[in-house]
């Protein structure tokens, strides 16, 4: 909360606004995320990744953390248990209400045990198709 406060708010009062590309939702050491990607398509939002273990810190049992916040709604959807460093692709279904909506997303990593996180990648915005 204080790095989003520190760098991704921007505007003066009463006018704040938050910067989407400079947003972390996950802060730590862990190597993150590489070549992402995000497209939307049916309902779903689709992430996309290099498999970069062996680099730094990163290992194949590293479970990926999405994050996708839906800012018009004040919403977000969270997913940590689908997918891991080399799988490199993950969809995550969207509530049917968000389709035509522009969301933004995010990319991290957990360690399998839990003790690590990676910094978050800022994938982009997509609109829910």
């Amino acid at each position: 909360m204080s790095y989003t406060i520190a760098n991704a708010i921007t505007g003066t009062y009463p006018d704040y606004n938050i910067d989407p590309s400079k947003v972390l939702v996950s802060r730590g050491t862990l190597t993150a995320a590489a070549n992402t990607f995000v497209s939307s398509d049916t309902g779903e939002v689709q992430f996309e990744w290099s498999d970069n273990s062996g680099t730094g810190s990163a290992k194949p049992t590293d479970k990926a953390l999405l994050a996708i916040l839906n800012l018009s709604r004040g919403e977000a959807i969270t997913d940590t248990t689908g997918a891991v460093r080399p799988d490199g692709v993950r969809k995550v279904t969207v509530p049917a209400e968000w389709l035509g909506d522009t969301v933004e997303t995010y990319m991290g990593f957990i360690s399998d045990d839990g003790k690590e996180v990676a910094n978050s990648v800022y994938v982009g915005s997509v609109l829910v198709s």
